[in-house]
């Protein structure tokens, strides 16, 4: 019996990969720094032990398994090259696991995460199902029967997985300290669905998805009749959202979702055309109107008289896709958008559409650029996204107070970094 060691063990797949792993009766300890990360809670709940980096950690018996953010000349990863232990990357480890099982690969620029947590709630509440999700979230079952998984683009690493099913929810332009152009990140996609071995559910209302090549049929969902599957007749209440969907023009049922927003209707849809290909039931996918959502989605506090969401919105589509949930469900409060720029490449290359995503807000906050592991400086500045918002007013974590001042106001925290210890200082601050 080997010992898997997670290098990097906090990260979202990292953590979501260690717990599915020992839901499935494997040992698994990890290693991180030694900043406390919202992904922890659930690995000490399972008593799965998380230590400082240190290359001590690595002994003999381990198999290792490095998160995609470490270099190979981090102290952990050389020590354990020198000793000749099993090694593999997150998703090269991920790949070989996978194949145990029907599995189905969620992908796209925008919408991974909520997608993959609702089609695993759907397919866990009918049969024995594994899952990782982006947010930290991950579940083994020892006779699993579907394996349902977030793909990531990043560096081309979902073309490590050969899955059963894609899902793909979009194709945007984003990671521009990797991809060079939209056509670059379209031949990434490309290249995924022809490693796909059963099917393809793609949305149809995306044009870049409408031109994928695939080996297998691809069946296409979206709000447009075009598409194989189609949401029509979209109402929104205070329990949700309740739309038809239509198979190629046919009625087929009615479904609730306690979300808002077409972005969530499209996440939906493309569960249900899945469910549907897979001979489930509809009132087995009926399940879609239990969903509590996932981490770091549009993730609600009421705190006094305002409802403070904490959001990973981190593009600009992103961003407008959050107030606009905000706005639907929400119509009568003012939106405040508190949003920390993640990487500086990303907000170089979006500046001008960040702006015009927040000005979508009634009061805009912007927090300092978060750099990523992979890149600590810029020329840029928040400054430069302020000028491009006249109304807009720069937050530092110890004037969070005035936040208070939005009497009943929707208070949106958004970003990929650390936006929530802005959320803990105003909390703390006017309790």
């Amino acid at each position: 019996m080997t010992t898997y060691h997670f290098i990097g063990i906090k990260g979202t797949g990292m953590s979501s990969l260690a717990q599915i792993l020992h839901d499935s009766g494997e040992k698994v300890q990890g290693s991180d720094v030694e900043k406390r990360f919202f992904t922890q809670e659930v690995l000490e709940a399972k008593n799965i032990e998380i230590m400082p980096f240190s290359k001590e950690n690595i002994t003999e018996g381990l198999t290792i398994i490095a998160g995609n953010a470490f270099s190979d000349d981090h102290e952990e990863i050389k020590e354990a090259k020198e000793q000749g232990l099993p090694f593999y990357r997150y998703h090269e480890f991920l790949g070989e696991w996978l194949s145990k099982y029907t599995s189905i690969a969620v992908t796209g620029a925008h919408g991974k995460t909520s997608t993959t947590g609702l089609l695993a709630h759907v397919l866990s509440e009918n049969y024995p199902t594994s899952f990782l999700i982006g947010d930290g979230t991950g579940k083994g079952h020892e006779d699993g029967q579907y394996f349902a998984f977030e793909a990531c683009e990043y560096r081309r690493h979902f073309l490590s997985y050969e899955p059963d099913y894609a899902i793909m929810t979009n194709i945007d332009f984003d990671h521009p300290d990797y991809f060079t152009s939209i056509e670059d990140v379209f031949q990434a996609f490309q290249e995924m669905a022809k490693r796909v071995k059963k099917g393809i559910i793609a949305c149809g209302d995306d044009e870049h998805l409408q031109h994928i090549q695939a080996n297998v049929p691809v069946l296409y969902y979206g709000l447009a009749d075009t598409n194989d599957f189609q949401a029509q007749n979209i109402q929104e209440s205070s329990e949700g959202t309740t739309f038809d969907v239509f198979v190629r023009n046919n009625y087929y049922e009615s479904f609730t979702i306690p979300q808002y927003g077409n972005h969530t209707v499209l996440n939906a849809l493309s569960v249900i055309a899945l469910c549907h290909y897979e001979n489930m039931k509809p009132e087995e996918i009926q399940q879609l109107s239990t969903f509590k959502g996932v981490k770091r989605r549009f993730t609600e506090t009421t705190w006094q008289d305002q409802i403070l969401v904490d959001d990973y919105a981190h593009h600009p589509i992103e961003i407008t896709a959050t107030i606009d949930s905000a706005r639907k469900k929400y119509p009568e409060r003012p939106v405040v958008a508190i949003f920390q720029p993640h990487t500086f490449t990303r907000t170089k290359t979006f500046l001008h559409e960040f702006a015009d995503s927040l000005k979508e807000a009634d009061y805009v906050y912007l927090c300092d650029i978060f750099g990523s592991a992979r890149e600590n400086e810029g020329k840029l500045t928040i400054d430069h996204l302020q000028e491009l918002i006249p109304e807009s007013r720069l937050l530092q974590l110890e004037d969070t107070e005035q936040l208070a001042s939005y009497k009943d106001g929707v208070l949106l925290f958004m970003g990929a970094g650390d936006i929530q210890k802005f959320q803990e200082a105003y909390e703390k601050k006017n309790e």
